[in-house]
């Protein structure tokens, strides 16, 4: 598995190609901004900052554009422990939570430290065909450090026949 995840990663990791992953894939974060920051086997942070497309009313950035970010840094470690596996997995959040501790304001990171947790949760739908649940959380911190939201996503994987 760490060879497919190791060309995902490959394939996403430079500005532009990211930019077009997003605008061809999810362009509504591409219009947000969202940045991919750091990404490996274990770990990805995703960025987002107040901006015209991710503002709300009160002068911060907006919770679906947290919300966005925060899915993408658990997503994009489970699309990387797929991507051009033998056999083919179904993805898809299932449910989602979300606490706010802090206005999020600036520039916000979302980090996910699931990866080897989503990698196993993917290896077991590959070898059982049954369906696997987990919950992987991202943590949002602002340019100080401190936290301002936790949002917890639970992802089903199934194995395709």
């Amino acid at each position: 598995m760490g060879n497919s995840f190791n060309q995902f990663v490959q394939k996403i990791s430079s500005p532009i190609r990211f930019r077009f992953f997003l605008a061809t894939k999810l362009p509504a974060a591409f219009f947000v901004g969202l940045r991919l920051n750091k990404i490996d086997n274990e770990n990805c942070i995703v960025g987002v900052k107040c901006s015209w497309f991710s503002k709300n009313p009160f002068r911060s950035v907006y919770f679906a554009a947290e919300a966005m970010a925060a899915e993408m840094s658990t997503g994009l470690l489970a699309f990387g422990h797929i991507f051009n596996q033998p056999v083919k997995v179904s993805m898809l959040v299932v449910k989602m939570d979300a606490e706010f501790h802090k206005k999020g304001t600036g520039k916000l990171r979302f980090i996910c430290n699931d990866g080897i947790a989503i990698k196993n949760a993917i290896t077991e739908t590959m070898q059982t065909g049954e369906g696997v649940t987990i919950t992987s959380k991202s943590v949002g911190v602002n340019e100080k450090g401190e936290s301002v939201a936790t949002f917890n996503f639970t992802w089903s994987f199934k194995a395709k026949k």
